[in-house]
Order: C-alpha cells, then structure tokens, then sequence
C-alpha cells in the first residue's frame, strides 16, 4: 500500500517532503555517535503515515502546514520510532526497515537509551506546542506502555481472549494514529466536533491497520513479509485469527496443543497452516470491515470533500489486495 496514492492529496505530499528535514534536525545535538544512532531509523526511510494523518488532519488540504503543524506530526513519529527501538530490543529483531536494528547494531542498552531520547525529544517539542499537545503526547505514552504490557503478559497463552487482543493493539497501534489526527485538530484548532471525528477516525484506521497486518502473518508469503509467515506465532504472539482458531470444533485442539512455547520452524509452519485452515482469517477480515463502517460514518463530521475522500480511499485500501489464501 502506498498511502499517498491512495490519498491523492498533493499539498500533504510536499509538506511531508518538509517534515522530513525537520524529522533530523529535531534529534541531531551535534554529538558523532549519539546522532548517528537517533537517526538510524529516521535514514531509512518509512511511510511516514502518523505524520501524514497529522497533516492531513491539521490542513484539511485547503492550505499549507505551518511550522507547529509540522512539528506536531514529528513529535508523533518520534515517539513512534522510540517504540520501534524498544520493541526491536523485546523482540531481539535484528532487521528494521531492511537496515541493522539498533540493537543488532549496537547492542541493547545503546538502543534502549536511544529510544528513552527520542521519547524526550518528542515530549519536549510537544510542550513547546503548548499544554494540550503536552498532554497528549504523555497519555499516548501511557496507551503505548498498557498495550505492550498487555501483549506481554499474554505472550504464549493459549487462554488469551480477544479482549486482551484488543486491549494490546488499541494500545500499541491505534493509540498513535489516533493521536495524529488528534495533534494536527490540536495545532489548527479545530473545534470539538471535527477534533473527535477526525481522532476517532484516526482509532479506526490504526485498528484496521493492525487486523490486516495480523492476517498478513498467516496468510503472505515471506518474500511479501519481509520475514517468515506465521511469525507471530512462533513468538507466542497470538493474534486475532489464531485465537478463532483455537476455538475451531476440528482443528482447535491440535493447534492448542502445538502453541504455548516457542516454535522451530516446521512446528510454526505446521501452526501457520492449521490457522488458515478454520475460519480465523474471514473473521478477522469481518471484525476489520466493522471498524471501516465506523471510520467511514465519522467521516461525515471531517470537513472538506477532498479530505473525507482521500482518508475514505486509504482506510479501505488496508483491506483490498490481500493475498489468495
């Protein structure tokens, strides 16, 4: 997906061409190494989509982002690149965005560190955007930390429930595209009515986001990936369309009784290929279309035409393509 195209708003695509300068200045203090190593993940690239919803939401596409309206969108990424340092860390990854991982280059506690500084990078440029940005930026913290926690008390349960799913990625995902929607209401100000549709908007497609994503793992291949299918659950994190699995009449038992511990990779294909079998990835792609009806009902608060257009053709692109399974 190419959320540009899929957007087709021009102004949000030259004003994402400023932030990404700004991106780097905002981290760089002129220290070799450190710089080098806050920057690594901002060099490689990204789809820079929490700043572009941030943009989006700010300009409505009737003008050109300002500077506070850039700014906002950075704080968000900056603390999405934070998460990604930690996660990589948790997860002992060793490719982020076809580049080392910071940990993989630099050993864990330089990555850990690095991403504590981005953190604090992002909390201060929101405080200089004012009290409300502040804020906002420390609940979303807040929301990313409960959801990762959530996803980490839960890791090989088989007893997980979908409420701990859920719990899990509202937090880690949707948290921040919600949020980007909400900073760029914040650095327009925009009224109440437009502020909460466009952040409710901004939940829906974070959720969507992350439905596709998790039906991706079992059903993509690992050329599409990037990594192996079914890699979820090898790491005992069971998405969506594993946890209807498991309550499958035929086929829950056996997977019940492969999952629970980590997997070698036959065991994960062997885990990968009972998940498609049942039901599990229709009713994840069905529990995804309920968050699109929602996305697309708010819209009806967004001003401007265009915009409205533009995040209805992106959100319905996250279910369009997938792969035959």
């Amino acid at each position: 997906m190419n959320p540009l195209e899929r957007l087709q708003l021009a102004p949000v695509e030259s004003d994402l061409l400023r932030l990404e300068s700004l991106l780097a200045e905002c981290v760089v203090i002129g220290d070799p190494y450190l710089d080098s190593v806050t920057t690594h993940l901002i060099y490689a690239g990204g789809k820079r989509l929490r700043p572009m919803l941030a943009i989006a939401s700010a300009t409505l596409v009737a003008r050109e982002a300002t500077q506070d309206d850039l700014l906002g969108g950075v704080a968000l990424e900056l603390l999405h690149l934070a998460s990604l340092y930690h996660d990589d860390v948790m997860d002992e990854a060793e490719v982020r965005r076809n580049v080392d991982s910071v940990n993989a280059r630099h050993g864990n506690l330089v990555a850990i560190v690095a991403g504590d500084y981005l953190m604090a990078r992002s909390a201060s440029i929101a405080s200089d955007l004012g009290v409300e940005m502040a804020g906002l930026i420390a609940r979303t913290l807040a929301w990313l930390t409960r959801g990762q926690i959530s996803e980490v008390r839960t890791a090989f349960s088989i007893e997980r429930t979908e409420a701990d799913y859920y719990e899990a990625i509202e937090g880690k995902t949707a948290s921040l595209m919600s949020s980007s929607c909400r900073v760029g209401a914040i650095t327009a100000k925009h009224g109440p009515k437009e502020t909460e549709a466009l952040a409710e908007f901004g939940r829906c497609f974070g959720m969507v986001y992350q439905l596709r994503d998790d039906v991706l793992d079992v059903i993509a291949t690992e050329n599409q990936l990037g990594k192996p299918a079914g890699q979820d659950l090898a790491e005992g994190i069971y998405n969506l369309p594993t946890l209807f699995a498991l309550r499958d009449p035929l086929i829950g038992d056996e997977l019940r009784g492969i999952l629970g511990e980590a997997l070698n990779d036959a065991e994960r294909e062997h885990a990968r290929k009972l998940v498609v079998a049942t039901d599990g990835v229709d009713q994840t792609l069905l529990a995804a279309k309920t968050f699109l009806a929602t996305a697309e009902k708010v819209l009806v608060d967004v001003p401007g035409v265009q915009l409205r257009e533009g995040f209805a053709s992106l959100i319905e692109s996250l279910l369009e393509d997938l792969p035959s399974y």
